[in-house]
């Protein structure tokens, strides 16, 4: 089946990361842990999902550590042309894995316009990017709250709901959180929002 040979060879792309987390007393890929994530939310927010968003969600970060954020100036400017060449460099990979195994055009140009967030009014490119939105919130968000300044995470968490569709604000608050990190939330959503820093850099799912 083209489908599970893919996500095998994605899977094995992702398992090459040298970055590790430790769940359950296992030390697993980054990327690979990602990319599982991504996939059990998938099947939270649709279980009926089509092939091609299953594909998108489970290479949305494929290989994400060869283009490290140092790459780019640790600036907003440069943030944004690290997601930018990110969302080409994600698309290519997952073109050519889907391509290997003996997918059509249409199906990888499908695949690779979600992975690239083409357009979120396309329903399938909203449903990947509230996946993406709640592993962070679910998985990241806490750690990442405390590393951070209140003010900046306060406008990273504003953008980062604006960009999430109801569905997705609806699971966002269902959320077990700790209660400073569910602080932050309520004071982004009363907060208006805060205009644009001139410097340093954005930090979003």
């Amino acid at each position: 089946m083209l489908y599970a040979s893919a996500i095998s060879r994605i899977d094995a792309a992702n398992a090459e990361d040298p970055n590790r987390t430790t769940v359950d007393d296992v030390a697993v890929p980054d990327e690979l842990l990602y990319a599982r994530r991504m996939t059990a939310w998938l099947d939270r927010l649709d279980p009926n999902a089509s092939e091609a968003l299953k594909l998108a969600v489970r290479c949305q970060h494929i290989c994400r550590w060869l283009i490290p954020r140092s790459t780019y100036p640790m600036t907003r400017a440069g943030y944004h042309q690290w997601r930018t060449a990110l969302g080409k460099f994600h698309a290519e990979k997952a073109g050519e894995i889907l391509r290997d195994v003996g997918h059509d055009g249409g199906m990888v140009a499908r695949v690779q316009a979600i992975v690239r967030k083409e357009n979120l009014k396309d329903p399938e490119t909203q449903t990947l990017e509230d996946a993406a939105c709640l592993v962070f919130f679910e998985f990241e968000f806490a750690d990442f709250a405390k590393r951070h300044d209140k003010d900046k995470i306060v406008r990273i968490l504003q953008r980062t709901w604006r960009k999430m569709s109801p569905r997705g604000h609806e699971h966002a608050m269902k959320l077990r959180m700790e209660p400073a990190a569910r602080e932050l939330i309520a004071k982004a959503l009363t907060q208006p929002p805060a205009g644009r820093s001139s410097r340093g850099e954005s930090e979003e799912p």
